[in-house]
């Protein structure tokens, strides 16, 4: 008896701080600053916080069903570029979201490294593509920075970038090897997403003049003094299948 309940109470904390691991799992990742309760974007039924584009169809029209809802993923073909986006602009947040790949690549990147991405602070038009910092979601150039019609950001050395009206500048993430733009890429020297068909964890945080990129809890990348600072955000199609889920927003304390 006093051997089991050595065992017990042993077990107990155990149990107890496995049970605190899960809980804040979502939040473990080191340099997460507080933040409030999530804002759930994505609910894993609708697509009812967003609203959609297409270069062929606009504003909310999506006839090949570009965007659809399956089994709580939300499934992105890639067939025609465009995006969902939020209906809502956020500033000072902590975003996080998972990504994995699909199989097929269409139109103009067919055969290339499977391409998406989020963009956040976005404002303007809605087009192809909005002024907006992009989170980059590639394969071989997950992490890096892009800036799109006249956003802008200092990169970790000091030198500010600013995307030309109509096109986009980039900021690699730390430690990129060189890049191929075939489909299936991955970086020979410096590697963060899982192999293909596997799920990334992406965490994006923007506070104040400093915003941090995550990927799989490692710090990727690095900007100070974004414009814009708010906006909506968005996910792309942009001619690579890929499904996303667990799409969770929590505003800075």
């Amino acid at each position: 008896m006093r051997n089991g309940g050595r065992v017990v109470s042993t077990l107990v904390p155990m149990l107890l701080v496995a049970a605190r691991v899960h809980a804040i799992g979502q939040t473990a990742t080191p340099g997460i600053p507080a933040h409030k309760a999530a804002v759930v974007l994505f609910n894993g039924k609708d697509l009812k916080n967003f609203d959609t584009f297409l270069t062929s169809a606009g504003l909310n029209s999506d006839p090949e069903h570009v965007f659809q809802v399956e089994n709580g993923v939300i499934h992105v073909s890639g067939k025609d570029m465009g995006y969902i986006i939020t209906k809502k602009t956020y500033q000072n947040f902590y975003l996080r979201a998972e990504f994995k790949w699909g199989e097929g690549t269409y139109g103009s990147r067919e055969g290339k490294a499977r391409d998406s991405g989020i963009l956040y602070n976005v404002q303007g038009e809605q087009k192809v593509w909005p002024r907006s910092i992009e989170f980059q979601i590639m394969e071989g150039g997950t992490g890096d920075f892009w800036m799109t019609d006249g956003a802008a950001l200092t990169g970790k050395d000091g030198v500010r970038v600013t995307g030309p009206a109509g096109k986009a500048l980039k900021i690699d993430r730390f430690g990129k090897g060189p890049s191929e733009n075939v489909v299936g890429f991955r970086d020979p020297v410096g590697e963060v997403e899982k192999p293909h068909g596997e799920w990334n964890v992406l965490e994006l945080v923007t506070q104040g003049n400093d915003v941090k990129q995550y990927v799989n809890g490692k710090l990727v990348n690095e900007g100070m003094d974004p414009s814009p600072t708010s906006g909506k955000i968005l996910f792309q199609s942009e001619g690579a299948e890929v499904y996303f889920r667990d799409i969770k927003l929590y505003p800075l304390k």
